[in-house]
């Protein structure tokens, strides 16, 4: 395993080869990655819808600014939030922090109290500014997940929230999508495959104190 060679194999792709698809092994793999990606306060804000809906992608091009990725993709990853955190989100996350490793109330009580104070002075807009940035840690996770698995895949915000999210009946998930990332494998005519990774040098890039 050579994590630096993965990443330079990586880029945004272009154009898939729509004949080939993830196996369902490797869908597996991703998912269980993005379960285990960190999150603030560790109360995984996110979802992860799985598209793999032919005519539903062929759909949601034009909602994608006509981005072909989307429909030859093998699977499109649909990232999206929590239209609210309240208390009662809040406390089933604490209660399954008891159930998991058996923390007595009396720890677990003063910082759970804290983050429903916490959340109750937030903005509708801080709160889900705060879940779409657990959004883009889940999303860089996978991309290096899916380098790792030789799959190839395509980062994207430019498509249409509310309509993926009436297609896709998030709505009534409660839930926002956010960010989308179509995954598969390269065509050979994607002319982005050949080019030189462009980056800038590490000198610059990087501060030591």
């Amino acid at each position: 395993m050579n994590i630096s060679e993965d990443l330079k194999w990586r880029y945004a792709t272009k154009k898939f080869d729509n004949n080939k698809k993830v196996s369902k092994d490797d869908i597996d793999k991703i998912i269980e990655a993005f379960n285990l990606t960190a999150s603030s306060y560790g109360l995984q804000p996110i979802k992860l819808v799985v598209l793999q809906d032919e005519l539903k992608q062929e759909e949601l091009v034009k909602f994608s600014m006509m981005q072909q990725q989307v429909k030859d993709a093998s699977h499109v990853l649909v990232f999206c939030i929590d239209s609210e955190v309240n208390e009662d989100k809040i406390s089933d996350y604490f209660n399954l922090v008891k159930q998991t490793r058996n923390t007595p109330d009396d720890i677990l009580n003063p910082f759970k109290k804290f983050l429903i104070e916490d959340f109750k002075l937030k903005t509708q807009e801080e709160i889900e500014a705060w879940a779409k940035n657990q959004a883009y840690l889940a999303m860089g996770n996978l991309l290096t997940v899916c380098a790792m698995l030789k799959i190839d895949s395509c980062p994207m915000e430019g498509f249409n929230p509310d309509k993926f999210d009436e297609i896709l009946g998030l709505n009534k998930l409660n839930l926002k999508s956010v960010l989308v990332m179509p995954i598969g494998y390269r065509s050979e005519d994607d002319f982005m495959a050949s080019l030189k990774k462009v980056r800038k040098p590490i000198e610059d890039m990087i501060i030591f104190k």
